[in-house]
């Protein structure tokens, strides 16, 4: 492929050639700015791309990305999904009421033992799907845009959370004091890089991803969910069943999300009706980062792991850098409003 390019780039004349590398970098421009930025960072601060400064961020950055992959599913049917934060918050929540510690002072629910960790998982996962299902089903089946449906439900979850909060002894607090195996189960460690341990849970997201991977490139439902963001109307033609696409992949959302929440959980420690706030805007940038357009039915795996590590890249460099918290909202809004721009002028170009 990259020969053909080439060829085909020496075939062009001086004013095709100018054309088309100021495409390239008009179209890959966020990019060259983003690495730029690391560079720049690096340089200002070396501990920056140091072992455990890495490592944390490729531990971020795994922690980031199945919320990311299933917003990914959403924007290539041409939508969203405004609740993935608040799936997350509640599933947290959720995981972390029924593996509290039994000696733990200030457990949610005194007479419940600590549940088996795969139970918790299976039951969080069926939490994740069913929202997820509700999602797919409002906008497959009443024609709604998945901006409402899902603005909706952010807050019909967000609501559902503060009750459920207030449920036992709870009484609104936040939750913490679980219990070992489970913290062990994600934030544990067998193996260590530069002196510096890896989480547990980056391999289990390595393998969520390996299998998304499989799902959007070798299965039916993968092609059929590019062939309905693409163009519904043709995939129906050809006998696709666009309602079911739609549903399956916001479930599939779903799942990720609650696996999202299910590591959260036990990696913050303190769950709070706050937990999984914005963490959809963190998604939704890494997936235009990433290439995965709002235009529908384009996307790929490698590029929503690149949009979250480069994201995750830039954000704790401005950290290292000292740059106020408040002030990386700014500059999250506008990595977004500039991706958007670029990929929205990509499809102007190619139409």
């Amino acid at each position: 492929m990259k020969i053909k390019i080439i060829e085909k780039f020496k075939q062009m004349d001086e004013r095709e050639k100018k054309i088309y590398l100021r495409e390239l970098l008009i179209n890959n421009s966020l990019y060259i700015f983003l690495v730029a930025a690391i560079i720049l960072i690096e340089i200002a601060n070396p501990r920056f791309l140091s072992w455990p400064s890495i490592i944390n961020i490729i531990s971020l950055s795994a922690a980031n990305l199945p919320i990311a992959l299933g917003i990914a599913g959403a924007i290539i049917l041409t939508g969203t999904d405004l609740s993935a934060g608040r799936i997350v918050g509640l599933v947290a929540c959720v995981a972390a009421a029924l593996l509290q510690s039994n000696d733990y002072l200030g457990k949610m629910f005194p007479s419940l033992s600590t549940m088996p960790i795969i139970v918790v998982l299976l039951i969080v996962l069926a939490i994740g799907a069913l929202i997820g299902a509700i999602n797919g089903f409002c906008t497959a089946t009443f024609h709604l845009h998945p901006f409402i449906v899902t603005l909706s439900t952010q807050l019909i979850v967000y609501g559902g959370l503060l009750l459920f909060l207030m449920i036992g002894n709870n009484n609104g607090q936040s939750l913490s004091g679980l219990a070992p195996q489970y913290t062990n189960f994600i934030k544990g460690s067998f193996l260590s890089l530069g002196g510096t341990p890896i989480p547990n849970y980056v391999w289990y997201v390595l393998l969520i991803t390996a299998v998304m991977w499989v799902v959007w490139n070798k299965t039916t439902f993968g092609k059929n969910m590019f062939a309905v963001g693409s163009n519904p109307d043709a995939a129906n033609v050809s006998g696709v069943n666009v309602k079911r696409v739609i549903i399956l992949v916001f479930m599939l959302a779903g799942i990720l999300y609650a696996v999202t929440g299910f590591i959260e959980a036990a990696r913050i420690g303190s769950n709070s009706a706050n937990t999984g706030l914005n963490y959809e805007l963190d998604a939704i940038a890494a997936c235009v980062i990433g290439g995965v357009s709002f235009v529908g039915g384009t996307g790929r795996i490698g590029g929503v792991i690149l949009g979250v590590v480069l994201l995750r890249l830039i954000f704790v460099g401005l950290t290292f850098l000292g740059i106020d918290a408040n002030m990386q909202y700014i500059i999250k809004g506008l990595i977004i409003l500039i991706a958007c721009a670029i990929d929205m002028r990509k499809y102007l170009v190619r139409k």
